[in-house]
């Protein structure tokens, strides 16, 4: 059985541990699959946070617009593995959804998914506490949003260790669900299909 507290504190270490030194992964199983995928989003949130600069050079932005685009290309990615590696799971422990089993509107995988950013936030939300040149007013504010994240993520905690165990009883059906995304591929993102015929 897959223990959602284990995936959140996984977020949270490996939080601090990437701002400190280099990023690595040394889960196994399950917990290897989701911390390869947190890595993609904590790479993200800071190739996002220079995008928005007003200090770099229009070639680093466009440096950092095609790193952003790769990244979450791999996050996605990495969320279908996390729902490949659920699916294997039930399947290896003959678990079959009864015929009647709802399905949720969101996988196993997009709710972790959400839950590492929700990590992020609250990371960098508490950085923002911190700061010595921070007025009251603008701690207060931010007091008062990370209260409302930490509630939120202990909601889609509950909501997915409900899920999980839902899943692995059968009373509900687990899918992977296919991103498709269009924009990285030069044979369905007609910018770069067009670009390449013209060139030819």
């Amino acid at each position: 059985m897959i223990n959602v507290r284990q995936i959140t504190d996984l977020h949270r270490a490996m939080v601090v541990h990437w701002h400190r030194q280099e990023i690595e992964n040394s889960y196994r199983g399950f917990l290897a699959v989701v911390c390869q995928q947190f890595s993609f989003n904590f790479r993200l949130w800071h190739e996002e946070d220079i995008a928005r600069s007003r200090d770099v050079s229009a070639a680093r932005i466009a440096e950092v617009k095609r790193n952003i685009d790769r990244l979450n290309q791999q996050r996605n990615d990495w969320i279908e593995k996390m729902d490949d590696y659920l699916t294997e799971e039930l399947d290896r422990q003959g678990v079959e959804a009864s015929f009647d089993a709802p399905q949720n509107t969101e996988t196993a995988g997009s709710a972790i998914d959400r839950l590492s950013i929700l990590a992020l936030r609250i990371y960098h939300l508490e950085e923002q506490t911190e700061r010595d040149d921070a007025t009251p007013e603008h701690i207060d504010s931010v007091e008062r949003k990370l209260a409302v994240c930490q509630i939120q993520h202990e909601d889609l905690s509950q909501s997915l260790q409900e899920l999980l165990d839902d899943l692995f009883a059968g009373r509900k059906r687990h899918k992977t669900y296919r991103q498709f995304k269009m924009y990285n591929d030069p044979t369905l993102n007609p910018y770069l299909y067009q670009a390449r015929r013209k060139a030819a």
